[in-house]
């Protein structure tokens, strides 16, 4: 695609699980220095053997985003190791309770979800501002979600964190806005992959008598494309909101559904 983001260091949260490699693979094939930030250092260690493979430039890094320490040591690692951090993206997070009410969700569940999804996004985001505001340049993409933009039964506390990291976009877009950062948030609908076959799914087969393929299409026909969105749509919509072509763009939530959450 090539939207200029040659030699950029981009740190990814959470880039070993999930849509984590999609985007990992997309900044890779822009150039991109990538800081691979995750938990699990086997899956890491794997993901960016397979980057530096296609001749990426990648620094592996254990990063428990729920901790803000890890999150400050890792900001020192990177720009120790690149100089700078250009751009964040903040995909580290997980799927919470799928199909429990708000009253049957335990105190325990909803806190951990939240700690995960949105207060790890606000730690690393507070590591990396302060060098990109010293700089007057970054790119902050919050991988949030379109539970967070309407709602889902059976996923209040999914919805919660995702609905406060919207919350979390907005102000710091104001703050850093005069400073030349943007501060943006892509909504992934329902993203086909291992969680979604393997919890969403299983789930909807349970509740509506339904075979696999039977409750993708259901899901799928609530969006208007009629399909599910991929790894790969949530990858190249990161690249946009990494590259200068949005640089007029701030502050907003950018669904990636198919046509659900905006119509």
């Amino acid at each position: 695609m090539l939207l200029g983001l040659e030699d950029k260091v981009v740190v990814i949260t959470g880039a070993a699980k999930g849509m984590g490699p999609a985007v990992a693979r997309a900044f890779a094939g822009e150039k991109c220095r990538i800081a691979a930030a995750g938990r699990d250092m086997d899956a890491i260690g794997d993901l960016a053997a397979q980057l530096r493979a296609g001749g990426a430039e990648v620094l592996a890094i254990a990063c428990d985003v729920t901790k803000d320490r890890d999150c400050f040591a890792m900001a020192e690692q990177v720009a120790g190791q690149f100089g700078r951090i250009d751009i964040l993206v903040n995909i580290a997070g997980g799927t919470g309770p799928v199909g429990v009410t708000s009253w049957a969700t335990s105190q325990a569940e909803f806190d951990q979800i939240v700690q995960l999804n949105l207060t790890g996004c606000f730690n690393t985001m507070r590591a990396v501002m302060p060098g990109m505001i010293d700089r007057r340049y970054g790119k902050i993409i919050n991988v949030g979600g379109t539970f967070g933009m309407r709602g889902r039964a059976g996923r209040m506390a999914y919805s919660a964190s995702k609905w406060g990291l919207r919350g979390v976009t907005k102000p710091a877009a104001l703050e850093a806005g005069p400073f030349n950062v943007n501060v943006n948030c892509v909504a992934p609908g329902m993203v086909d992959g291992p969680r979604f076959r393997t919890k969403v799914i299983p789930d909807i087969m349970k509740k509506k008598g339904l075979t696999e393929d039977e409750a993708v299409e259901s899901l799928a026909s609530e969006y208007a494309l009629r399909r599910i969105s991929t790894d790969v749509d949530v990858a190249n919509a990161c690249l946009f909101l990494a590259s200068d072509a949005s640089r007029q763009i701030t502050g907003v939530d950018l669904p990636i559904d198919g046509g659900w959450a905006m119509l």
